[in-house]
């Protein structure tokens, strides 16, 4: 029984998976947008904000991201390009694109909610999570948070 408690206090106490925003590099290859596109993508704040759904195909339990292409714009009229994930080297292991929502509050920004699922391999921990993540286009800032579901 001891033995049993202290694996649930080390479990409990093991960091929880680090979802982090961060400047668009490899993950963000258009090849690596899943079809078709136009399922797949969509935008926001009239065309200012386009959210893409990526599947970098490996490591294959971390394989999808988020692309979104965000103001301001920079002085030759492109946007900022953000990708969010688990954190730089992994993603999520799925994410429901279909159940993305949006919405606007003007203090905060942009702000998505979609349902994704981690999978974190050196715990062999899996759990649906509902991904938020707030767009503020005045500044670029993308702020990321989890929270995770009940399974």
């Amino acid at each position: 029984m001891r033995l049993i408690s202290l694996m649930i206090s080390g479990f409990l106490a093991a960091p929880a998976a680090a979802q982090t925003a961060f400047p668009c590099d490899w993950e963000a290859r258009a090849d690596a947008i899943v079809e078709p596109w136009d399922d797949n993508t969509a935008t926001f704040a009239n065309g200012a904000v386009r959210v893409a759904l990526l599947d970098v195909i490996e490591p294959a339990a971390g394989a999808f991201y988020l692309r979104i292409l965000h103001p301001p714009y920079d002085e030759l009229g492109s946007r900022v390009c953000t990708v969010v994930g688990l954190n730089e080297s992994i993603g999520y292991a799925n994410i429901d694109f279909n159940g993305l929502e949006a919405r606007y509050d003007p203090a905060r920004g942009l702000t998505f909610e979609v349902p994704a699922t981690i999978y974190l391999p050196e715990q062999s921990f899996q759990n649906p999570a509902l991904v938020s993540i707030t767009v503020n286009q005045a500044t670029g800032a993308v702020t990321v948070k989890q929270a995770l579901g009940n399974e």
